[in-house]
């Protein structure tokens, strides 16, 4: 599962905006190049042609290969995100909320992949009603999705004030909600009235900006390839209290989460080496120390461990 996190938040991304782009930037020389065709599924005063008039001609193969692999590349790069988060290679979430709103963002994006590939498969010449039906959907998924996004990441920036690419990933995808629904609701509007030539341009910009809030999750990912060999902190007791989870688990570190208190120990393999500063036991509990008669701090309570020790004895290391 490692090797698949490092290719996903090195490559899914890049192949993905490597895909739309070379995808659109081909349909639209094609089209230069025969000539501007006007197309049978074009308006008669219509000499801008959409992306969907393009994708219904010879280069269809192309429209439904370039959709599929766009929107599947995508959606694994918010099923990657997820499980980066989770595995604490991003910075993780600190409350069932925030999870709860990945997991809608997810679903969206699932509704939105499925609205393009269908609205590729069914074009605009063939079957126009469910085309529109499609594209409506495909948009909206996405934009959908883009609103959990930016909820959930203005959470953890809260939670992770010195993370600034959260910060700048929530901006940069709010813009996208605003300029994606101003663009969408005059394409409407501009079909509605007539205005053919506008909504084809529209269209083409829709495309683009889309193109550009693909590129952003590259942004997201980059804190991961500085944590290819260490983790984020794990939670605090406070926050794995808010997601219903016992502090004493196991962390994202592979190791329990200890509240402060002065232990100065460290974890290997789930328990504590060495000795603490304060009044609490090494071995994974926070039972206070026993004072030994010869005045040592080095033995724990007999409630601390589960077999009774033998005063003068050491107890065996629980390492082994």
């Amino acid at each position: 599962m490692a090797g698949y996190a490092l290719y996903t938040e090195e490559s899914i991304n890049s192949v993905d905006a490597h895909n739309i782009a070379g995808m659109l930037l081909g349909m639209l020389i094609s089209w230069v190049m025969d000539g501007k065709p006007h197309y049978a599924s074009m308006d008669p005063d219509q000499h801008i042609a959409y992306i969907s008039d393009i994708g219904a001609q010879r280069l269809k193969p192309l429209f439904i290969a370039g959709s599929v692999i766009t929107v599947v590349t995508f959606d694994l790069a918010f099923i990657s995100e997820r499980w980066l988060r989770h595995a604490g290679r991003l910075a993780h979430n600190t409350s069932k909320g925030q999870v709860v709103l990945s997991a809608f963002a997810i679903v969206a994006a699932v509704a939105g992949a499925a609205g393009l590939i269908l609205l590729s498969i069914f074009d605009t010449l063939r079957h126009p009603h469910l085309h529109d039906i499609f594209l409506i959907v495909f948009i909206a998924g996405y934009i959908i999705s883009a609103v959990f996004i930016c909820a959930e990441y203005q959470r953890l920036g809260i939670k992770w004030r010195d993370h600034s690419v959260l910060r700048n990933s929530f901006w940069i995808k709010l813009t996208f909600i605003f300029v994606e629904l101003a663009l969408a609701i005059a394409f409407g509007v501009s079909q509605i009235k007539g205005n053919t030539n506008i909504a084809a341009i529209l269209e083409w910009v829709i495309a683009l900006i889309y193109f550009l809030y693909v590129i952003s999750f590259i942004l997201d990912f980059l804190p991961a390839i500085h944590t290819k060999h260490h983790r984020f902190a794990p939670m605090s007791v406070d926050q794995a209290q808010e997601m219903g989870e016992d502090p004493n688990a196991i962390s994202a570190t592979g190791g329990p989460v200890y509240s402060s208190g002065g232990t100065n120990a460290y974890t290997n393999g789930g328990y504590a080496n060495g000795y603490g500063n304060g009044d609490q036991a090494s071995y994974g509990s926070t039972a206070p120390m026993q004072q030994h008669e010869h005045g040592g701090r080095y033995y724990p309570d007999r409630q601390a461990i589960t077999n009774a020790y033998v005063p003068g004895q050491v107890p065996a290391s629980q390492n082994f």
